[in-house]
């Protein structure tokens, strides 16, 4: 692509440093869809491979749910939670972590790519690694997923006895989008830390999909030492956990300060942050294969 392409798309609008960083994201943002088109492409170039795949996830995630509802059929209430409301929790945490999963789930084969030599490929690139990382075969079979958590979200907000008021939207709409930035962060991280230990993506999966599951169930048949380390250590209680005991009209089970629940956007901008952080240390501590 020519030099013209590649400048930062806002360095007129205030220079310097800010205007450099801008246009280096915008830079970054426009090659992650160039990667991913390219991708689709590719995947609907075989439309019924496609459909079985689809399908499979969704039928895959589904029995996550199934799981529940066989757990209902033998319970009236799980930790005080009644099934409409763990569905709730369910679909939060699931159509949150599906677009996360979409859109950031390739960072998990970082490690891969430090082992084998492919990383060095994308260094040569005039491209933001991480960008070129994450659009690197972009799976849209992983709309299964999102699709599942939807319909029992829709499912759930059809069942609980709640008055949508604007407020109550807002934080639904909260939850899902700064879960999937949460979440996203996480996937991020993890990728990072495999630069030093290449072969983590199993530790990587224990945070992103285990706490995705962790969060279909309410927090109350938790310990409180664990509540504690997912919303303090690892905010992934922020991703739905914490914003939904306020749309339940429940209680918290830490006796958190009130508001905290609706620090969700200031959280993930937090680990916006930190993510940002620990990308950059963990390409810089990159040497190569040696090989």
């Amino acid at each position: 692509m020519a030099e013209a392409d590649r400048r930062p798309l806002f360095a007129g609008a205030g220079g310097g440093v800010l205007g450099a960083a801008l246009g280096r994201a915008a830079w970054a943002v426009r090659a992650y869809c160039f990667i991913a088109a390219m991708w689709v492409r590719s995947t609907m170039a075989y439309r019924t491979s496609f459909a079985i795949m689809l399908a499979a996830n969704f039928a895959t995630t589904a029995l996550d749910f199934a799981a529940i509802m066989i757990m209902f059929g033998q319970v009236d209430a799980l930790g005080g939670f009644t099934l409409p409301e763990v569905a709730f929790l369910y679909g939060t945490s699931a159509v949150a972590f599906g677009l996360s999963d979409l859109l950031l789930g390739s960072a998990e084969r970082v490690g891969r790519r430090v082992r084998d030599g492919t990383m060095d490929v994308l260094l040569t690139r005039p491209v933001p690694v991480l960008g070129q990382l994450a659009a690197d075969r972009f799976a849209l079979r992983r709309l299964g997923r999102i699709l599942q958590g939807s319909l029992v979200l829709g499912w759930a907000i059809s069942r609980l006895e709640l008055e949508w008021t604007a407020g109550r939207v807002a934080l639904l709409v909260s939850m899902v989008v700064c879960g999937t930035v949460i979440f996203g962060c996480v996937f991020v991280v993890g990728g990072a830390f495999q630069f030093w230990a290449q072969d983590a993506s199993e530790v990587q999966n224990a945070f992103t999909y285990g706490g995705t599951t962790l969060l279909q169930y309410p927090p109350t048949v938790f310990g409180r030492e664990l509540v504690r380390g997912v919303t303090f250590v690892v905010p992934l209680a922020f991703v739905n956990w914490l914003p939904a005991l306020r749309v339940l009209g429940r209680d918290d089970p830490l006796g958190l300060p009130d508001g905290l629940d609706l620090a969700a956007p200031a959280v993930a901008l937090l680990c916006c942050a930190v993510a940002g952080a620990a990308w950059r240390a963990g390409l810089r501590s990159y040497r190569s294969t040696g090989s």
